[in-house]
């Protein structure tokens, strides 16, 4: 896309951002390939700032009572997965004006021909693009602004977002040689562990996901304890062993989705648990696994119906995160408009 010279990100001091949208249950894929990631960063000691993007959602329809309930029990999934609200910035996007005004800034920066190449979009809209909202179009300039708003130099990102993220890069790139700075960081995509793309236990050459019509298709980071091991030990698998190495999960994508979905689990390598369980079957395998993640999953779904019964507390939280989150961007938001020649008078009672 853009052949201008990036700014390192080495300038600016270490900062994570990242964001899920709030448009259905968090399930095992989100808590795997993010949600765990996420606390890793935290207590690395690096800044964090995570965030509820609920102005994504609404880039399709959404019952405004249900997004309100699904932005909470966001929030109560951070928290109960080991998102500590006082040592990471924990709020909702819509909080935070600089999202939608930088988002703009950045729409005239980056170019249609960027955005028409991306993936996201074509698969969303399908063949009813025509019909498909701007906001769903522009949504990767919004995700620019999320990340931008707040200088951050990292972003754990799943393998379908990367695409969108190296259109970030592109957008600081070409806003830095359009006006001659080294303002905005060129942010590194953190992409790393065994199982960042967790697969459907049905089908899995498919992503996990939570709009899939059958619930036995995921692992909801709600459902408890009997359900988490009734879906694993139904899993889809095929008659033969395991074998000792991964050149022998090659093929077999259902079987390599368990490995990883275990390796991950238990922070060992996919090679360890074929050491462990090479030459053994899934009548073996299953239930060890479906034990494994009862052991690290119903904490979590216990805890986040504790949470829920507070919904005054998760607001306070949220209130309180987008608080210090406006306290970092807003400034950045100003040097931006300045350097881009707007004027920025406040009317008297205006902050």
């Amino acid at each position: 896309m853009s052949d201008t010279a990036p700014v390192s990100a080495q300038k600016f001091a270490p900062r994570v951002f990242s964001g899920i949208q709030p448009s259905g249950g968090l399930t095992l894929g989100n808590y795997l390939g993010a949600l765990k990631r996420f606390v890793q960063a935290q207590d690395a000691g690096t800044e964090t700032i995570y965030c509820m993007v609920d102005m994504h959602a609404i880039t399709v329809w959404q019952d405004p009572a249900k997004l309100r309930r699904a932005t909470r029990e966001l929030a109560a999934g951070f928290i109960a997965s080991g998102i500590d609200p006082v040592r990471s910035i924990l709020f909702n996007q819509s909080q935070v004006p600089a999202h939608a005004e930088l988002a703009w800034i950045f729409n005239c920066v980056a170019r249609m021909g960027w955005l028409k190449r991306m993936t996201q979009f074509k698969d969303k809209a399908g063949k009813n693009a025509e019909n498909a909202s701007v906001g769903l179009f522009a949504y990767p300039t919004l995700m620019a602004a999320d990340i931008m708003a707040y200088h951050a130099t990292h972003v754990p990102v799943g393998e379908d977002q990367k695409q969108h993220l190296e259109l970030t890069r592109d957008i600081a790139a070409k806003f830095n040689h359009d006006f001659g700075v080294e303002f905005f960081p060129i942010v590194e995509p953190v992409i790393e562990g065994a199982a960042t793309r967790v697969m459907s236990l049905r089908d899995g050459t498919k992503k996990m996901s939570k709009s899939d019509p059958s619930d036995m298709s995921r692992i909801n980071l709600t459902d408890d304890a009997d359900t988490i091991a009734q879906k694993l030990r139904k899993a889809r698998t095929d008659p033969e062993a395991l074998p000792s190495d991964l050149d022998g999960l090659a093929e077999r994508p259902e079987a390599r989705n368990l490995v990883n979905i275990y390796a991950a689990l238990a922070d060992i390598t996919p090679d360890a648990v074929l050491a462990q369980y090479g030459g053994q079957g899934f009548g073996a395998f299953k239930p060890a696994l479906a034990d494994l993640a009862v052991d690290k999953l119903s904490p979590i779904s216990a805890e986040m119906t504790r949470l829920m019964q507070d919904v005054a507390e998760i607001d306070r939280i949220l209130g309180d995160g987008a608080a210090r989150a406006h306290a970092i961007a807003q400034p950045i938001l100003e040097q931006c408009y300045d350097i881009v020649g707007l004027i920025r008078t406040r009317p008297s009672g205006m902050t």
